[in-house]
């Protein structure tokens, strides 16, 4: 392993220790859009998942440029990581049983490490919320490795 293999370990180490973090997107006018979320992030497939609604101004970004970056630190703001990427969003939930809704409640499972306790009533609110979910193929990450 190179150091620089070793730097981009560490680098997105930092996105599966954590699960919040400031996703960026583009707006119409260029400029950044910024937006506090949950995360999951898969180290194996190099993919972040956040839910989203459809309504937002984030999910329009995304749909109409796909390029985004995702910003997390540790607890002590020392470590931080930017992970560049191309979105893909999933169909908006429209069904309680449909795949969207499913991939909601894997994405739920992942980050809060538990059960919801009511999936009935969670799956009737990802629909009524038009919610998606966001994947993120992590293609570049720089940053601020932990201390040595």
């Amino acid at each position: 392993m190179t150091d620089t293999d070793a730097t981009q370990d560490a680098l997105l180490q930092l996105l599966a220790d954590t699960n919040g973090g400031v996703l960026v997107t583009i707006k119409r006018d260029g400029r950044p859009q910024l937006s506090n979320v949950t995360h999951h992030y898969d180290p194996k497939e190099r993919i972040l998942r956040v839910s989203l609604t459809d309504d937002r101004a984030k999910t329009r970004n995304l749909r109409r440029d796909p390029r985004a970056s995702y910003h997390v630190t540790s607890a002590d703001r020392w470590s931080w990581t930017v992970a560049e990427g191309t979105a893909e969003l999933t169909p908006v939930a429209a069904d309680a049983h449909d795949a969207t809704v499913e991939e909601l409640i894997d994405l739920y499972r992942s980050v809060r490490g538990e059960d919801h306790p009511d999936w009935d009533d969670y799956r009737r609110a990802m629909v009524q919320d038009r919610r998606l979910v966001l994947k993120l193929r992590v293609d570049r990450a720089y940053g601020q490795p932990g201390r040595a």
